[in-house]
């Protein structure tokens, strides 16, 4: 499907079903691989690709979808690389392949349009790694840098990136539905239905998301907060292991009867 109909995983480091005993369980219309952050490093994504793949192949999956939850930018050192294959997929298969936007897409995006009051922040937060990977050498753009020399650089990477990429970044979507299964960014308010959240929530995160359990049966998979090992408890299915840090980036594999398994680089 991702590669030329051909199919995906290797072996897995760790199959994690969820307890059968569960009668809640997240229940997506078709199989669903979302894929965590994978701040800048492309070749990881690649890994994930080809594990996405064999996965399909091995339990035979039909119309697979794949979500990438956001965070395609900064830290790792090919940021510009990996905007580049999402869209790809992304464009080339729309009905089976949805890129979120995360925080730092909308750092990015926030610097372009107010470099001046935007661009401390996110150059405090990964910038210099994506300036870099579109051949903008930041090393002496610091967060206090004067106001022209934010403006220059905000030009510069828009010149560099191009008015599609742009385009298509600004409407990247801020969540996706299947079934029970929700895919966001970083979270979402448990009081509050999924039609119904704020951006501010779903790109930055909410107090009482890893807290307080929904009470209407849906489950969110979600990126953003770091952990060592995936999470999936209370209807949430944590997938961000640090990939541009780790090594590590997770995909989750959820389908339509229940059954979820991580996939690891």
């Amino acid at each position: 499907m991702i590669r030329n109909l051909r199919s995906i995983l290797a072996r897995p480091r760790t199959v994690t079903p969820l307890a059968e005993a569960q009668q809640n369980l997240p229940r997506p219309l078709d199989p669903v691989y979302a894929v965590g952050d994978v701040h800048g490093r492309a070749d990881l994504l690649e890994r994930a690709l080809d594990l996405i793949d064999a996965h399909v192949g091995r339990v035979g999956a039909r119309n697979p979808q794949v979500v990438f939850v956001g965070d395609y930018i900064d830290h790792g050192p090919d940021s510009a690389a990996v905007l580049a294959r999402v869209r790809e997929l992304a464009e080339e298969l729309p009905d089976n392949v949805t890129g979120l936007m995360g925080n730092h897409e909308r750092m990015l995006l926030d610097f372009l349009a107010d470099p001046v009051t935007r661009g401390p922040r996110w150059l405090r937060t990964g910038a210099h790694d994506t300036l870099d990977s579109y051949g903008l050498h930041s090393s002496q753009l610091l967060p206090g840098a004067a106001p022209d020399a934010l403006r220059a650089t905000a030009e510069g990477l828009r010149a560099k990136m191009g008015a599609g990429m742009l385009d298509w970044l600004a409407n990247l979507p801020l969540s996706w539905s299947s079934g029970n299964l929700w895919a966001v960014h970083a979270a979402a308010d448990p009081q509050h239905p999924m039609d119904h959240q704020s951006p501010r929530v779903l790109l930055w995160g909410h107090p009482e998301f890893e807290t307080r359990p929904r009470a209407d049966g849906l489950w969110v998979v979600h990126g953003h907060t770091p952990m060592d090992t995936p999470v999936t408890e209370d209807g949430r299915i944590g997938i961000d292991t640090g990939a541009w840090e780790t090594g590590t980036l997770t995909t989750v594999a959820i389908l339509p009867d229940g059954h979820v398994e991580f996939l690891y680089t």
